[in-house]
């Protein structure tokens, strides 16, 4: 019946009818596909139903350990309830391009996390990620921000629990490269206190760690790379144990 007084409105165009229905409504979360996926999760699948925002998702009542929501025109991730079953969220193909601080918050469980093909230019806008807290698969294929200096050692030292960054495993030397470069996400939120014996010189810096001389030569060398390639190559010799000086 709702149908036939839309497409009666607006004499018959459908192109108006996709237009109206861009919102996540109670109804329509009631209406698409749930059923148990291949990883034996419940999986709730709203692709391609034109939703430019996340919204009414209360009304799953936490039943899902798996939300499909790509093929969209969502453009921030954000305004999601409590769901502490869920451990899945596909976002592929949207327009995102910010993430909502404190999403762990919401989204404690949240263990793979797929943002492809979707707008992030700055590694800044990345930042978010580091409050979901155990966040074990990353994948942010073909967005613009991919191709940022450092970009996978930055996205490595936010996210400290991520095993698998774009379907690629993340190893213990990137892991300890990129606490290098950028330190830990444990550093950055609790510092270590630090400690001082008066008349004691320090001249040497931490064990295992880069000194402030190196740090700077590689951003300045990442910062005057011009292709991806010699990113590539930097970031392999990083990795064989030999920063520039």
């Amino acid at each position: 019946i709702i149908f036939s007084i839309l497409t009666q409105k607006y004499n018959g165009d459908l192109r108006l009818l996709f237009l109206i229905e861009m919102r996540l409504t109670a109804d329509l979360i009631e209406r698409v596909p749930q059923f148990t996926n291949p990883l034996r999760q419940r999986e709730l699948d709203l692709r391609g139903n034109k939703i430019s925002q996340i919204e009414n998702l209360g009304i799953t009542e936490d039943a899902f350990d798996c939300i499909d929501l790509s093929d969209n025109e969502i453009s921030k991730l954000e305004n999601f309830p409590l769901l502490q079953r869920l451990r899945m969220l596909l976002l592929h193909n949207n327009r995102l391009c910010r993430i909502a601080n404190g999403l762990g918050k919401v989204l404690p469980g949240l263990q793979t996390l797929v943002l492809n093909n979707n707008h992030f230019k700055e590694l800044s806008e990345l930042d978010p990620l580091s409050s979901i807290p155990g966040l074990l698969r990353l994948s942010l294929v073909d967005n613009p921000v991919v191709k940022r200096p450092g970009y996978r050692f930055y996205v490595i030292a936010k996210c400290p629990k991520l095993k698998q960054l774009d379907f690629r495993k993340v190893k213990p030397k990137e892991r300890k490269q990129a606490e290098d470069m950028f330190g830990s996400a444990a550093e950055v939120a609790e510092p270590a206190a630090k400690t001082f014996t008066p008349g004691e010189v320090h001249t040497e810096a931490p064990t295992g760690l880069l000194t402030e001389e190196q740090q700077e030569a590689i951003r300045a060398q990442i910062e005057a790379a011009t292709s991806y390639e010699e990113i590539t190559a930097l970031e392999e010799k990083l990795l064989a144990g030999a920063p520039p000086s």
